[in-house]
């Protein structure tokens, strides 16, 4: 084969075109189909990041709306909570009533838990209490219970007079103010919400231990 010196110019020439064709294509299909490749491969997500901020970019204006109506969501929940909380507040419950009790000026002398009942969604806690006081001042009583936050079913109201508290049924009696005239006995119930299954229920508590004021 003869040297390059020695071709003629049309073939140095010829030679020339040849080998920067094959080196060009050489390249191609190396670095820059290669980086081509990336090129278009960034492009393509930026396109998708473009298309995907414009689709967010609607919801903008929803923004103060979606933001309003999750605070109210919460605010619903804190108030579903204190009406029916979801643990056994029981000291909390107790303590609730004693201050109604306080405030409406009767004596709240005892309470005994009795067994809980679960049921799908709650669990209901009830107590058994005696309370005496001036006549007005218990009707009070019940009347400020009614109006807790917190849900509160009276149920077996029993009343008597402090001269005959058999008729209420009370446990014991008491030295009583001269101003105070009525004896009641009731349950008080009060619910928990809860995540137990169905085949939980039933599952209560021991009768506590009744405390005397």
């Amino acid at each position: 084969m003869a040297n390059f010196s020695e071709m003629s110019g049309i073939k140095q020439w010829a030679t020339v075109v040849i080998g920067g064709a094959v080196v060009t294509a050489a390249l191609y299909f190396t670095l820059f189909k290669a980086q081509n490749d990336h090129n278009a491969a960034a492009q393509h997500a930026l396109e998708d990041k473009i298309r995907e901020n414009n689709e967010l970019e609607s919801y903008r204006p929803k923004l103060k709306q979606i933001e309003q109506q999750l605070a109210e969501l919460k605010q619903q929940l804190e108030i579903e909570q204190r009406i029916v909380p979801d643990d056994k507040q029981v000291d909390g419950f107790i303590t609730m009533l004693d201050a109604e009790a306080q405030k409406s000026g009767v004596e709240l002398r005892r309470y005994m838990a009795k067994d809980t009942r679960a049921q799908q969604y709650y669990t209901e806690v009830p107590f058994d209490i005696e309370l005496d006081g001036p006549y007005y001042s218990t009707l009070n009583f019940f009347d400020r219970v009614s109006k807790l936050e917190r849900i509160v079913n009276i149920s077996g109201l029993l009343v008597a007079t402090t001269k005959n508290p058999s008729g209420a049924k009370a446990k014991h009696t008491y030295q009583y103010a001269p101003n105070e005239s009525i004896i009641a006995t009731f349950t008080a119930t009060t619910y928990f919400s809860h995540d137990l299954q169905p085949s939980a229920a039933g599952a209560g508590t021991k009768p506590g231990t009744p405390a005397a004021k």
